[in-house]
């Protein structure tokens, strides 16, 4: 089928040598909750939104143990940084309700903010300063830069575990590249495969911050690294190449001109009845079996409650991933008119935090589609009431395949 299909041949030697064992150890394992406890102990977060600003100005003090160069911060291995966690869906059912969907089977978007939480968790590992509890780092999600999907289902009832480990670093950025596997009859099989980078920024959150290098020790580690490097250069090639900055290509502009001519109304009839050869850029026609892109939005609102804040009392950004991903959800299922599946999840970036407070507003759009594939393209953006500006804070692709053949988006404007 072209249903995508996961890949796991670039994993770090350790990681394959874990997926080969069975359960064995699984209920030793750490879980989602000892997770978010440990990265609140790494910053001394306070768990009372009350005490939040004397947590924050206690931190102001670690600025101290802050590296001035990075030369002068320990090397470390792609072993020192992996991790392997439980989700026990299985061995503990009491925690199966806040998974679960209508369909019976497992919420993508708590994958997500499990997902987030952990990467940060493994950034702080591959930081971690010996005899210091606390960490000065501030390390937050810059972008999630792909999460393939390999499983149409995750499974309510199965234990879950997720492994990763940070594959490339820069001077204050670490790729980390995390794998999902479920347990059925007795091995975990893959389910998804996820690349996050972080930044590392000061105790304040202000400033970037040096992180500890990473050398690769096995040809397959250098690989992944080299990997790490590539996917740098591509992102920045990316930006360098928007739309804003660059004019389209050749290719670019005989595809958006064609979709326009198919659009044209050719047929339009004169005072008395005959047809007319005139033609009108205004006087468009929608294609058969097709939606107007205009037509093929959904919006929300969020209100932002302390009870969604990160450890530096931001809005997390795991709880922004999952908001998005169930708008886009909703998007392409009203568009397809059928339940679609999340297939993958590409360039969403984190622009500017979201404070406490803040009214959260987002927009699903779906953006392209291919036979039983919809792309959908959420934006979000905070709205202060003081002073009636809009700022963008995210923007995230989402990759759906519906169970039917859906209509074709087309676009009625050049933007």
């Amino acid at each position: 089928s072209a249903y995508r299909l996961c890949t796991m041949r670039k994993l770090p030697s350790v990681l394959a040598r874990t997926l080969t064992s069975a359960t064995s150890g699984s209920s030793m394992l750490p879980d989602m909750s000892e997770v978010r406890s440990r990265l609140r102990d790494i910053v001394g977060a306070s768990t009372n939104w009350r005490d939040h600003v004397q947590a924050m100005q206690e931190r102001k003090s670690l600025h101290t143990l802050l590296a001035k160069r990075q030369e002068d911060l320990p090397p470390r291995r792609m072993k020192d940084s992996y991790l392997e966690v439980i989700l026990p869906l299985g061995s503990q059912p009491e925690i199966r309700e806040k998974y679960l969907n209508v369909h019976n089977s497992v919420r993508f978007g708590r994958i997500l903010e499990d997902l987030d939480s952990l990467g940060v968790l493994i950034c702080y590992t591959h930081t971690k300063q010996e005899m210091q509890p606390r960490s000065p780092l501030s390390i937050v999600t810059a972008l999630v830069d792909k999460i393939n999907l390999c499983k149409k289902i995750i499974y309510p009832d199965c234990d879950i575990k997720f492994t990763g480990n940070v594959s490339w670093v820069g001077r204050t950025s670490m790729e980390v590249k995390m794998h999902m596997l479920q347990l059925h009859d007795g091995d975990y099989s893959p389910v998804l495969d996820a690349t996050f980078v972080m930044v590392a920024r000061d105790p304040e959150n202000k400033r970037p911050a040096f992180v500890n290098p990473l050398v690769p020790e096995t040809p397959e580690e250098e690989e992944i690294f080299k990997q790490g490097e590539l996917n740098k250069l591509k992102r920045i090639d990316f930006s360098t190449a928007s739309l804003l900055k660059m004019a389209p290509t050749a290719e670019e502009r005989n595809i958006v001109h064609d979709i326009f001519l198919n659009t044209l109304d050719t047929r339009q009839e004169g005072e008395g009845g005959g047809e007319l050869k005139t033609v009108s850029f205004r006087s468009r026609k929608l294609p058969p079996n097709s939606v107007w892109m205009e037509d093929a939005k959904l919006k929300g609102l969020q209100i932002c409650h302390p009870q969604e804040r990160n450890i530096f009392n931001r809005i997390f950004g795991g709880f922004l991933m999952r908001k998005a991903f169930e708008l886009g959800w909703a998007t392409a299922c009203s568009y397809g008119g059928s339940r679609p599946f999340i297939v993958s999840v590409d360039d969403i970036m984190f622009q500017r935090p979201v404070e406490v407070g803040s009214l959260l507003l987002l927009s699903g759009q779906v953006c392209y589609t291919e036979k039983n594939y919809i792309q959908v393209r959420v934006h979000s953006e905070v709205y202060d009431a003081d002073t009636r500006e809009h700022q963008t804070t995210n923007i995230f692709h989402f990759t759906f395949i519906s169970e039917n053949e859906v209509p074709r988006v087309v676009p009625k404007t050049y933007g």
